[in-house]
Protein backbone atom coordinates (compact mmCIF):
# COMPACT_ATOMS: atom_id res chain seq x y z
CA UNK A 1 0.00 0.00 0.00
CA UNK A 2 1.15 3.63 -0.81
CA UNK A 3 1.50 6.26 2.04
CA UNK A 4 -0.81 9.14 2.36
CA UNK A 5 -0.42 12.32 0.37
CA UNK A 6 -0.25 15.86 1.49
CA UNK A 7 -1.01 18.16 -1.39
CA UNK A 8 -1.21 22.20 -0.22
CA UNK A 9 1.80 24.67 0.60
CA UNK A 10 5.68 24.11 -0.01
CA UNK A 11 6.11 25.28 3.75
CA UNK A 12 3.56 22.77 5.03
CA UNK A 13 4.79 20.17 2.79
CA UNK A 14 8.05 20.01 3.90
CA UNK A 15 7.15 19.10 7.64
CA UNK A 16 4.57 16.32 6.51
CA UNK A 17 7.37 15.08 3.77
CA UNK A 18 9.64 14.57 7.30
CA UNK A 19 6.67 13.33 8.64
CA UNK A 20 6.80 10.35 5.58
CA UNK A 21 3.71 11.33 3.61
CA UNK A 22 4.53 11.79 -0.32
CA UNK A 23 3.57 15.60 -0.94
CA UNK A 24 3.01 17.62 -3.57
CA UNK A 25 2.55 21.13 -4.04
CA UNK A 26 0.40 21.20 -7.22
CA UNK A 27 -0.46 23.46 -10.18
CA UNK A 28 -3.42 25.73 -9.77
CA UNK A 29 -4.34 25.13 -13.74
CA UNK A 30 -4.46 21.30 -13.21
CA UNK A 31 -6.15 21.53 -9.64
CA UNK A 32 -8.65 18.92 -9.77
CA UNK A 33 -7.21 16.42 -12.19
CA UNK A 34 -4.04 16.24 -9.52
CA UNK A 35 -6.05 15.46 -6.79
CA UNK A 36 -8.34 13.12 -7.93
CA UNK A 37 -4.82 11.16 -9.39
CA UNK A 38 -3.76 11.18 -6.09
CA UNK A 39 -7.19 9.77 -5.00
CA UNK A 40 -6.29 6.61 -6.92
CA UNK A 41 -2.95 6.29 -5.94
CA UNK A 42 -3.41 7.04 -1.81
CA UNK A 43 -5.05 5.41 1.28
CA UNK A 44 -5.44 9.07 2.63
CA UNK A 45 -5.19 12.45 0.83
CA UNK A 46 -4.73 15.65 3.31
CA UNK A 47 -5.17 18.95 1.26
CA UNK A 48 -4.18 22.04 2.49
CA UNK A 49 -6.96 24.73 3.72
CA UNK A 50 -5.32 27.00 1.15
CA UNK A 51 -5.38 24.69 -1.87
CA UNK A 52 -9.46 23.36 -0.45
CA UNK A 53 -10.25 27.49 -0.60
CA UNK A 54 -9.63 27.25 -4.12
CA UNK A 55 -11.94 24.52 -5.27
CA UNK A 56 -15.39 25.07 -6.19
CA UNK A 57 -17.83 24.47 -3.05
CA UNK A 58 -19.59 21.46 -5.16
CA UNK A 59 -16.18 19.68 -5.93
CA UNK A 60 -14.75 20.17 -2.59
CA UNK A 61 -18.01 18.46 -0.96
CA UNK A 62 -17.65 15.75 -3.24
CA UNK A 63 -14.40 15.01 -2.43
CA UNK A 64 -14.82 15.34 1.60
CA UNK A 65 -17.53 12.95 1.21
CA UNK A 66 -15.36 9.80 -0.10
CA UNK A 67 -14.97 6.66 1.81
CA UNK A 68 -12.02 5.51 0.07
CA UNK A 69 -9.42 6.96 0.21
CA UNK A 70 -10.55 9.76 2.85
CA UNK A 71 -9.63 13.23 1.95
CA UNK A 72 -9.28 15.57 4.76
CA UNK A 73 -8.82 19.40 4.66
CA UNK A 74 -5.88 20.56 7.17
CA UNK A 75 -4.56 23.90 8.15
CA UNK A 76 -1.50 25.12 6.54
CA UNK A 77 1.56 26.20 8.85
CA UNK A 78 1.11 29.82 8.55
CA UNK A 79 -2.71 30.07 9.41
CA UNK A 80 -3.59 32.42 6.62
CA UNK A 81 -6.49 30.23 5.08
CA UNK A 82 -9.16 28.87 7.13
CA UNK A 83 -10.61 25.78 7.78
CA UNK A 84 -13.84 25.07 6.26
CA UNK A 85 -16.84 25.30 8.83
CA UNK A 86 -17.61 21.77 9.03
CA UNK A 87 -20.66 22.43 11.47
CA UNK A 88 -22.09 25.41 9.25
CA UNK A 89 -21.88 22.81 6.30
CA UNK A 90 -23.66 19.88 7.91
CA UNK A 91 -26.57 22.26 8.80
CA UNK A 92 -26.66 23.31 5.38
CA UNK A 93 -27.25 19.54 4.03
CA UNK A 94 -29.37 18.73 6.92
CA UNK A 95 -31.86 21.61 5.68
CA UNK A 96 -31.53 23.29 9.13
CA UNK A 97 -29.68 26.40 8.49
CA UNK A 98 -30.32 29.07 11.20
Amino acid sequence: MSEPVYMGDAVSAAGYRLAGLRVQVPDTAELLAQIEQACTDAPLVLLGADLAGQLPVAELDRLLSRVTPAVVVVPDVRGQAALPDLAKRLRQQLGVLE
